[in-house]
């Protein structure tokens, strides 16, 4: 491995030196197709686009818009712009060709925070794209990788430093203020790196994934670590898991994939929605580190996934919920491997009403589960704070608060917001949770928790009771709480989607959504709204 190097840009030109017609991407595409990338093969296609990109004027860290979907060309520029000197922001792409223009112009905000001279879009995305420069005046070009590459350029003499931007990781789209996390070349090798020991992926493993590369867990998790370990990435668009998941898992199984991440839903989408013939032939017996993140993880999604395809080799302990955050390029903190997941069961009233997370007995009903996600990665350190800010003890429920190389320095042109995502030297995260045996055990939102009559009410407790009701389409599911200046306190609004039209079923529905939340929340929740 790269050990020695200081840029993600020295790590692709270790390996690229050493053995450049090894394959470091396998692409799946439409139809089960797939191509490859060698580590050779990309850096000679992104220096092609640095030529490109200074031709243009591009200027030692500029930020430049990328909106591609999974593809060649995306590596291409991804690497590309690096080498030129420029900061890559990753946007979300558009769906459907139809839907590019007003796409494009619900990304005015993020092209506007980050002043990116350039963006690079498909060839189908050109036109539409172009229009926006009306709404962002410092966007001088909108390009294809095709216009951008100089057959046969010779690398750019550009010394890139450590601390210098590599990444713009956006999190927060269309509405509201678009976050722009600052993180340096510095910054992801160390998460890397630490990610790396804590999981042993290596030159041997093949990684496969349909995350999106505009998000981090996709982008560093899948195919940064990739780049960086030599692991074999097969990567597919996240449209062609969503227009069939078990592409996911037969690509696993075909290319003994050892390695794979996914958010709770999508493990859960498997294990309920997949028929018996799209899992018959499945041999997943490779499949050693199943990480679980970028949402809250539950407790039975992971045994309902383990027992269902345990059939097709798979093991229990290979699931690995972890916990991390874009402020932190990607991962906090990590499991023991092969143990499985650990869930940790609390007494109720102690949690909701003082945030003492008390273990429960085996046999108590009304015992809350939470999913524990590991121990710290190498120099992170997580503690749980109060609101004031001071420190809690073990298995007092809080904010969960990190520090450590791979934290970002703020956000992008945005000084306010970064003022108030530090506490001292610490980030606030936003999440709650507590520390249990030196575990980090997430338990929420801190914006989504719900307080009603001086007791909290995790909203995600509430989802997972309703999601499971026959006739409430799964997943569907949201739960808020709404200021009720009568009272003085927050009332609970269910928010459920359902198929069902008939009057009689729509009230059976309400009525059946009543009683599994009542236990939870001793009483009714105030309003129930079924939405088609």
């Amino acid at each position: 491995m790269p050990t020695g190097a200081e840029t993600l840009a020295d790590a692709l030109a270790w390996h690229a030196a050493r053995h450049p017609d090894r394959v470091h991407i396998t692409l799946i595409e439409e139809g089960d197709r797939h191509s490859e990338i060698t580590y050779g093969a990309l850096l000679r296609e992104a220096n092609e686009v640095a030529a490109g990109l200074r031709a243009r004027d591009l200027e030692p860290g500029q930020p430049v818009a990328l909106m591609l979907q999974t593809c060649r060309e995306y590596f291409q520029a991804f690497f590309g712009i690096l080498l030129a000197g420029g900061v890559p922001v990753p946007l979300y792409p558009p769906a459907k060709a139809t839907q590019i223009e007003e796409h494009v112009r619900r990304q005015a905000k993020i092209l506007e925070s980050t002043a990116a001279p350039l963006m690079i879009v498909s060839e189908e995305a050109r036109r539409p794209a172009t229009l926006v420069r009306s709404l962002t005046p410092t966007l001088r070009d909108v390009v294809t990788v095709a216009d951008l590459r100089v057959p046969g350029a010779a690398p750019p003499r550009l010394p890139l430093s450590p601390a210098g931007l590599a990444l713009l990781q956006y999190t927060s789209g269309s509405t509201g203020d678009p976050k722009g996390v600052m993180l340096t070349h510095a910054n992801l090798l160390a998460n890397i790196r630490a990610m790396q020991q804590a999981c042993g992926l290596n030159g041997a493993d093949t990684f496969v994934s349909w995350l999106p590369l505009y998000h981090d867990m996709g982008l560093i998790g899948a195919w940064l670590g990739c780049l960086y370990t030599g692991a074999r990435a097969v990567l597919m668009s996240p449209l062609l898991f969503l227009s069939r998941p078990q592409r996911w898992l037969r690509t696993l199984s075909r290319e003994r994939g050892t390695a794979s991440a996914a958010p709770n839903f999508a493990y859960d989408l498997c294990a309920t929605r997949l028929p018996d013939h799209d899992v018959d032939g499945l041999d997943l017996s490779s499949w050693r580190l199943a990480f679980n993140g970028a949402e809250a993880v539950h407790a039975d999604s992971l045994e309902r996934f383990a027992a269902r395809f345990a059939g097709t080799g798979f093991r229990r302990g290979a699931l690995l919920p972890v916990y991390g955050l874009a402020e932190n390029c990607l991962g906090v903190t990590f499991p023991p491997l092969g143990r499985g997941p650990r869930v940790d069961r609390v007494k109720r009233d102690a949690f909701l009403r003082d945030r003492a997370a008390i273990p429960a007995a085996d046999d108590d009903p009304t015992a809350l589960a939470f999913v524990a996600c590991g121990r710290p990665l190498a120099n992170i350190e997580v503690r749980i704070a109060d609101d004031a800010g001071h420190e809690c003890g073990d298995r007092r429920h809080g904010r969960i608060q990190f520090r450590g190389p791979s934290a970002t320095a703020g956000y992008y042109r945005n000084p306010e917001a970064t003022r108030k995502m530090f506490v001292g030297d610490w980030v606030e995260t936003g999440d709650l949770g507590y520390l249990a045996d030196g575990e980090l055990v997430p338990a929420g939102r801190a914006k989504d928790l719900i307080i009603r009559g001086g007791r909290n009410i995790i909203p995600t407790e509430i989802e997972e009771a309703v999601t499971g009701i026959p006739g409430v389409r799964r997943g569907c599911v949201a739960v808020f709480g709404d200021h009720d200046p009568k009272t003085g306190t927050e009332r609970v609004v269910v928010v459920a989607e359902t198929a069902l039209r008939g009057d009689a079923e729509r009230a059976a529905l309400v009525k059946a959504i009543g009683a599994a939340v009542a236990p939870l929340l001793e009483g009714p929740p105030d309003e129930i709204v079924l939405a088609l």
